[in-house]
């Protein structure tokens, strides 16, 4: 098992801290920036020579290195600035007219998560006309006829057909409340804001748990970070919950309620209320105090799922999710490589590097403001010599890099990546640019100038300098080092404001300090196979697929780790999944399941009726196939609404996602309640909404629901409905041998 700790001795360059002056030095490679006689800069490296022009915005330093590399992101950005925008899959490939950002160099589209991120990581305070415009093509109202109305940030092609698969879009209301000063807008925005919260409230929030549905944001290449039989089968997927995606419903909730209050609306406490209430169960239900750390997602079920993420963790942070003394958990928990962090952990052997096994400086970014959040030297500074490194030995602001090398390839047969690695990719352009407004300079979003630097980086920063300065084309901020240097943080002492400059006189002072977590293992275990079920008398036997076995019953962990476990037979349902325990205490990600128990099983034309043999918790789902998009892309899951009616009791409604398949398989589950024995029941379904009924998609090319029009469709078949009477694991039996 490769731990970090052998890892940092192949960093050992990067171990004596240099001053970064003019050069850097890591693992036998070398990148330095010299300054040209134009004003600007000229990088040389491990990719060969760039010529940086001089920029609109400057910072002066110690540090040609530093000075440099802003100037880099700068011209990263004016290249990432088009008036026109193309993919394959819209428009026949056809140039798209947008004053925007495009997405890198070799993605020369607009996303909705890229742009958004991108635009909360500063370039509304860079380009906000180009942010407007790019934020402005990724909302659309609706084209089909038959469903509701609305204005909706899109969600973009996607795992199993898009929405509600994938529930980020709501993303783009982080970026939007930077751009409110423009009426007409702010007035967009609103509207917006109002329409998609009452969408995802109906289609993927589950008021059980509390939480909304659907897969972790900009992690989306399921089988890196879902088990790998995701790859053919999504719905765990649109059943679960994912600590990022819950995060950015909260930030958006917390918007609503501030832009309801101001226009005098009485939503204002509704919303306010609503995002209380997701932060509780955010809380309660993605906390893992064993890890001292948020799950990065849980199953449908509330399964605990041994999966971390760096971007929902830092997001937790940063939104205020997490109090403090879980946030320093957390970042204090959370793996550092002698590179950089990385966006998943642990990670999967089996996985080519991308997500997996991959550092992300967009992610690192935000990484760096949850430990600004902290008041964290030690993860400050790793932060910002990550993002730096990465940019010098690249000589551009790359997608991603490699784990252990911070390199934009390793060969490693089947798992060589990483397998995209785009130049200027706009979130890592933006991130770096981020980290020198705000990481060094404390440029915050509200205007104020809160520096924390790390006194390990005084060196880099000011050298002999008493003083440092950063140049933006509306103001000027200065910071002035303190006279003495004791302790580990340098902050705010006095602030003195001249028009449009403002200086900064420096403190050090000594706050604590954790470790950076360097004893991590790397790898998770295999994922083992289904569990196996067998009657034995009155009870079920279960097997595991070897030893170390980890048995969890509706998402409860059943008794001790082991091979063989008894349950007591009943005739309610139970679905069972096994997780296996490494060496080292980390679990896999967890099997598919095997479920057992009676159930009911409805065909035929619709309605459908039944009659409730108890009362109690019933769980329903449906067979389906739809065969309009594969499993990887697309807009059209099949989203429809089961209407319930028991009795004289009200009628009970909810979502039933069926992402794209192959062949027949089961949709999300719904669970509803009876009151009365032997009530009558029917069972009738409703047409829902997806990404295709949504007007934008008319310019989609690239597969169905597209140009074509709206299509919202699936064969469905038999109707299942399983008695999900109350068993509590710990009481029905004990493991056996």
């Amino acid at each position: 098992m490769i731990v970090l700790a052998a890892l940092l001795l192949a960093g050992s360059a990067a171990a004596a801290t240099p001053a970064w002056h003019d050069s850097l030095d890591w693992q036998g490679k070398r990148a330095a920036v010299s300054a040209s006689s134009e004003g600007g800069y000229v990088l040389h490296g491990p990719f060969g020579q760039r010529d940086i022009p001089a920029a609109a915005s400057s910072v002066a330093t110690a540090g040609p290195l530093f000075d440099g590399l802003y100037a880099m992101a700068q011209d990263d950005l004016k290249q990432d600035s088009v008036t026109a925008i193309r993919d394959d899959a819209f428009d026949h490939g056809q140039a798209i007219p947008c004053d925007c950002f495009e997405t890198g160099e070799k993605w020369h589209y607009v996303w909705t998560r890229d742009l958004a991120y991108s635009v909360d990581l500063g370039l509304w305070r860079f380009d906000p006309a180009r942010s407007r415009n790019g934020l402005l093509f990724k909302l659309s109202g609706v084209r089909a006829k038959n469903v509701p109305q609305g204005l909706y940030p899109m969600q973009d092609t996607g795992s199993g057909g898009s929405w509600p698969v994938s529930t980020d879009r709501i993303v783009w209301f982080l970026a939007a409340r930077h751009l409110l000063d423009d009426k007409a807008f702010a007035d967009n925005v609103w509207r917006a804001l109002n329409d998609t919260l009452a969408q995802d409230r109906e289609y993927a929030f589950d008021a059980h748990f509390g939480l909304y549905r659907g897969e972790t944001s900009f992690l989306d290449w399921r089988e890196q970070t879902y088990p790998g039989w995701t790859k053919d089968n999504v719905v765990f997927i649109a059943q679960s919950f994912a600590l990022s995606t819950n995060v950015l419903h909260y930030e958006a909730l917390r918007l609503a309620a501030r832009m309801a209050a101001q226009r005098g609306d009485n939503r204002a406490t509704r919303y306010a209320t609503q995002a209380d209430a997701l932060k509780a169960a955010i809380n309660t239900h993605f906390w893992r105090a064993a890890r001292g750390m948020y799950m990065g997602y849980i199953g449908g079920d509330g399964l605990p799922v041994e999966a971390y993420d760096l971007l929902g963790l830092s997001l937790a942070v940063t939104s205020g999710v997490a109090d403090a003394q879980r946030a320093r958990s957390s970042l204090a928990h959370y793996p550092a490589w002698p590179a950089g962090s990385p966006v998943i952990w642990p990670e999967r052997a089996d996985q080519p590097i991308y997500h997996n096994r991959a550092i992300w400086p967009f992610v690192s970014a935000y990484a760096l403001r949850a430990a600004r959040k902290v008041d964290d030297p030690a993860l400050i500074a790793f932060e910002i010599e990550s993002i730096m490194r990465g940019a010098a030995l690249a000589g551009s602001n790359m997608e991603n890099y490699e784990l252990a090398t911070q390199a934009t390839h390793v060969d490693d047969a089947k798992l060589s990546g990483p397998v995209v690695d785009s130049p200027r990719q706009l979130w890592s352009v933006a991130g770096y640019l981020d980290m020198v407004t705000e990481g060094v300079f404390g440029l915050t979003d509200d205007g104020r100038v809160v520096p924390k630097i790390p006194v390990s980086l005084v060196p880099m920063l000011f050298g002999a300098r008493q003083r440092i300065t950063l140049q933006l084309p509306d103001r000027r901020i200065t910071l002035v080092r303190p006279e003495a240097v004791r302790g580990n943080l340098l902050i705010a002492d006095a602030a003195r404001h001249t028009g449009n400059h403002t200086t900064v006189t420096l403190k050090a002072i000594m706050v604590p300090t954790a470790p950076l977590r360097t004893d991590a293992p790397m790898y998770a275990p295999a994922t083992p196979v289904a569990p196996t079920v067998a009657r034995a008398g009155d009870s079920w036997r279960v097997d595991a697929d070897g030893a170390r076995g980890v048995l969890y019953v509706d998402g409860e962990r059943f008794g001790k780790p082991g091979a063989r476990w008894t349950l007591p037979a009943s005739p309610a349902r139970r679905c069972l999944r096994v997780t296996r325990l490494g060496e080292d205490g980390i679990e896999s990600l967890p099997s598919r399941q095997t479920c057992m128990g009676d159930v009911t099983s409805l065909s035929g034309s619709w309605p459908r009726a039944w009659t409730a043999p108890i009362v109690g918790r019933f769980r329903v789902r449906l067979d389906y196939d739809n065969d309009h998009g594969p499993i990887n892309t697309g807009i059209t899951a099949a989203v429809k609404r089961l209407a319930v009616r028991c009795g004289n009791a009200p009628a009970q409604t909810y979502p039933m996602v069926m992402p794209h398949s192959v062949g027949e398989q089961a949709s999300t589950f719904a669970d509803f309640d009876i009151g009365t024995i032997g009530a009558h029941c029917t069972f009738a379904v409703e047409q829902g909404f997806n990404m295709s009924d949504l007007a934008h998609f008319a310019h989609y090319t690239g597969g169905a629901g597209g140009s074509a029009g709206p299509l919202n469709a699936a064969r469905i078949g038999t109707l299942h409905i399983a008695n999900m009477a109350t068993v509590t694991p710990a009481a029905v039996g004990q493991p056996t041998r």
